[in-house]
């Protein structure tokens, strides 16, 4: 099963702007290895030149001793037995989760696709990572989590050797995460190596046998997991010392709720759930994948029918219906799927800046000029990193996308603002600057509504800690009692 690789000396540049800059390493077969870096590090780039995504453009990759010959793409990597776990989803969201599975690689029986030999191998593959559903199921049917755990099977389904997974356990419940590391368990066992690029450090501590960090475009260290701490790997991620991550809680404010909700009801997702905000506070939605957090605030949107409840915004009644509805009230929201539904990724960053205010912009023509000097200030303002202000929103790396999200849901003004996921994927630094983002907005007076899988990141930044379970809200905590055995007791409904 084992597959042996060596980068040398391996530079990647697109048009004037060059990536990576003479990486050279190899990677012992049957290991899990943690790749890090911070997003635009370069890391994603050099995965996707070894799953034959990406051509270098200087340099060598060699497989079992034998330099790959260019021009192959990724079937040709697969063959080598490589496959790559894109952190941002790669699926058909027409086509069923067998489809998916076998696209590009299907059964045959004669001229026939054999629809039940795939069938069959999808439910071995789907049970492996432990998600009990039809194959026949269409995945746009499916939640995030799901989505996320198909790409694995389609990974597993195509007998990898050596699999490359990216941000993996970014939308997992801890049961579903734990399913995932004894699967790679499994995996290494049988001499599979894997590469494992996440920013969740303390994964990486448990699951990997060594660290290799990416700075820039170049390889800065390379470590067994035993010898570095968390701490460390963090500071050679971003080449400084790197401290508090969160930044000091704020005093919880006074006075009345700008946003006031009583018994909302989604159908099939959340049911009578009633909470209140108030202006300078950041209050958390925590619960595992399939509480209905997600689609209580999509509900609450617009987004989803909901058949319950009333919103009062500043003390007067609102109805939302759409999106535009909230926005236009003061209210807007930052979607969990941040290439799907959280920006247009093949359009230029100004319009995806510039989309949710339009009318801002167009009087009644369109100010391109305008729309630039926002993009600027934008940049400025959120760290966006990029070589050019005139690029896709796919060219920036995943923390500079999310910024850019961010940028975009808070460029109308609003008094309220629902972040779902709002360092899902991104690095340590990158993390940092959002925190600091969110205290800020807090400071100027906003509402802010933090919906996150990760405890420590609501216990380090909100006042107070809604948890859902099935559906319903359990309770809201806040200090002494907001610690991460209490959110899990209540998540999980045990004690």
């Amino acid at each position: 099963m084992s597959v042996a690789v060596e980068f040398r000396n391996v530079t990647k540049a697109f048009g004037p702007v060059r990536v990576l800059h003479g990486v050279s390493f190899s990677l012992q077969p049957g290991k899990v290895v943690g790749l890090l870096g911070e997003n635009g590090a370069g890391k994603s780039t050099l995965m996707k030149i070894l799953a034959g995504y990406e051509s270098p453009t200087t340099g060598e990759v060699v497989v079992d001793g034998a330099v790959r010959a260019p021009g192959g793409g990724s079937r040709a990597a697969e063959a080598q037995g490589i496959v790559l776990i894109h952190q941002e989803f790669n699926l058909a969201d027409d086509l069923t989760i067998a489809q998916n599975v076998f696209l590009g690689h299907e059964i045959k029986r004669g001229p026939f696709l054999d629809d039940k030999a795939m069938r069959e191998k999808t439910r071995a593959a789907l049970a492996q990572v432990g998600l009990q559903i039809d194959p026949d199921t269409r995945v746009r049917n499916l939640i995030v989590a799901e989505k996320q755990l198909v790409e694995i099977a389609r990974a597993l389904a195509r007998n990898a050797r050596l699999l490359i997974m990216d941000e993996p356990t970014a939308t997992l419940t801890p049961g579903e995460t734990e399913r995932l590391f004894a699967l790679m368990a499994e995996l290494k066992a049988a001499g599979v190596t894997i590469i494992y690029i996440s920013h969740k450090l303390d994964e990486v501590e448990r699951t990997t046998d060594e660290v290799v960090v990416m700075r820039d475009g170049l390889l800065v260290a390379r470590e067994p997991t035993a010898s570095v701490t968390r701490r460390q790997m963090a500071n050679l991620m971003v080449g400084r010392e790197l401290a508090d991550l969160f930044p000091p809680k704020l005093p919880a404010p006074a006075g009345q709720p700008i946003i006031n909700v009583r018994g909302l009801t989604v159908p099939g997702w959340a049911e009578d759930v009633s909470f209140e905000v108030r202006r300078g506070e950041i209050l958390g939605f925590a619960g595992l994948v399939g509480a209905g957090r997600t689609e209580l605030f999509e509900g609450l949107l617009g987004l989803r029918p909901r058949s319950a409840g009333t919103v009062e915004l500043s003390g007067k009644p609102v109805q939302l219906k759409s999106p535009r509805d909230a926005a236009r009230h003061g209210l807007t929201y930052l979607s969990e799927d941040r290439k799907g539904k959280g920006l247009h990724v093949h359009f230029g960053l100004r319009p995806n800046l510039t989309l949710m205010a339009l009318e801002r912009y167009a009087k009644p023509w369109l100010n391109p000029a305008a729309e630039q000097a926002a993009l600027r200030d934008a940049v400025q303002e959120f760290g966006i990193r990029t070589g050019s202000l005139d690029v896709r929103a796919s060219s920036l790396s995943g923390g500079n996308q999310q910024k850019l999200a961010l940028a975009k849901v808070l460029h109308p003004g609003p008094s309220v603002v629902v972040l779902d996921e709002p360092t899902r994927g991104v690095d340590v630094g990158a993390k940092r600057e959002i925190y600091h983002l969110v205290q800020r907005l807090a400071e100027q007076g906003l509402a802010v509504i933090v919906i996150s899988s990760e405890l420590m990141e609501l216990i380090g930044l909100c006042h107070r800690v809604a948890v859902m379970r099935a559906g319903r809200l359990q309770t809201t905590l806040q200090e002494p009692n907001l610690t991460e055995e209490e959110l899990i007791v209540h998540a999980t409904g045990t004690r």
